[in-house]
């Protein structure tokens, strides 16, 4: 029998345990034969990474090629993220699912964004009354998920303003919904949350401009949000781009960067699930899941929260294994010290073991 041995505390409860790894799955019981048999790996282990915000296939310019695809995954996979919710790539990455190499994707199909409204070559553009088929469509195209750009600068009224009325978007969310599909949305601004939040939306992306109003209700409706906090890096650049042009949404947006950790955790503090994501793509880098990790526990959420929204949290959530029971798939990280003492640790994995094997 082919078998792989690992030793330490497991987390999230940390006790220490003997982990072995048959046929791509854990089993706390010793297989025949094993006795003396050299530990593949010992230190903290961590049900594998979830990067809950990523495009992969994307860079500025639109669609990526397969080996660029494969280039990223490889970085991502190498930093310890076994698992990826994409939030909208305009490539076919329907392919990474047969490579067993590769993390595993949950893919949301292309961006649902207003005709010149967003990012050239990103998403799929239409006008409201376009939106209910496109998003029944991309609903079918994806893996479970839709993203819509729920804001974005509108050069008429020279600020941010949501993409689509409410009706519209309430028919989309339902539509979605109908065929089994979940639905997110990008938000920096305030206006655009509220109607999605009443129209049943299931997740919010960056959420700058989250209310306390808002927040009672994403937790009352179970909402998640996923902050990308150090998505915020780019805004002094819209800011500055923006300032002579559009003035107004220049200060929006400055507005919104000066709320963005008092936001974070007042969204903690009312109980909204927290996940954490990189919005690796486009001028954002991939295999830097840590860095947003310490960024978010920079800005006051502890360790262990954060942890478990980058991990055993944040995998439920998405329908996997949260822990490494007896018969859960082999995907975990090895860590020579403990991430909830030191956060810093994620960046410096010792083993990353993906579908049973190590791959890094």
């Amino acid at each position: 029998m082919s078998a792989l041995r690992f030793s330490g505390p497991v987390l999230p409860d940390g006790e220490a345990r003997e982990v072995y790894v048959v046929d791509g799955r854990i089993t706390y019981e010793r297989p025949a034969g094993l006795e003396g048999a050299e530990t593949a790996a010992e230190g903290w282990i961590v049900p594998g990474l979830v990067d809950a915000h990523n495009h992969l296939g994307l860079e500025d310019g639109g669609a990526v090629d397969d080996a660029e695809i494969e280039r990223t995954a490889i970085a991502d996979r190498d930093n310890g993220v076994l698992l990826t919710r994409d939030c909208g790539s305009p490539a076919d990455t329907r392919w990474v699912h047969e490579r067993e190499d590769l993390p595993r994707l949950i893919r949301c199909g292309r961006h649902v964004a207003r005709t010149r409204r967003y990012l050239r070559n990103y998403g799929v553009e239409v006008e409201p009354d376009g939106l209910v088929d496109t998003v029944a469509e991309q609903a079918l195209d994806g893996d479970g998920w839709v993203k819509l750009v729920g804001d974005w600068i509108s050069r008429e009224e020279g600020d941010l303003t949501p993409s689509f009325p409410a009706d519209a978007v309430t028919a989309a969310i339902e539509v979605a919904h109908a065929q089994g599909a979940k639905v997110t949305a990008h938000c920096f601004g305030e206006d655009a949350i509220g109607p999605l939040l009443d129209a049943g939306i299931d997740c919010i992306e960056h959420g700058t401009g989250l209310t306390a109003a808002h927040l009672e209700q994403m937790v009352a409706r179970g909402v998640a949000l996923v902050p990308t906090v150090l998505q915020t890096a780019k805004f002094p650049e819209f800011i500055s781009a923006a300032r002579d042009k559009f003035p107004t949404y220049s200060a929006t947006m400055e507005t919104l960067l000066a709320r963005r950790r008092a936001v974070l955790m007042d969204a903690y503090d009312a109980g909204v699930a927290l996940y954490v994501g990189s919005d690796g793509g486009g001028s954002a880098r991939h295999g830097v899941l840590h860095e947003e990790i310490l960024a978010m526990a920079a800005m006051g959420l502890p360790n262990a929260y954060v942890l478990g929204a980058a991990s055993w949290r944040a995998r439920a959530w998405l329908g996997w294994n949260p822990g490494l029971d007896e018969g859960d798939p082999a995907d975990f990280v090895v860590y020579p010290r403990n991430p909830v003492e030191d956060l810093s640790v994620l960046a410096e994995p010792s083993r990353v073991v993906l579908r049973g094997k190590v791959v890094a």
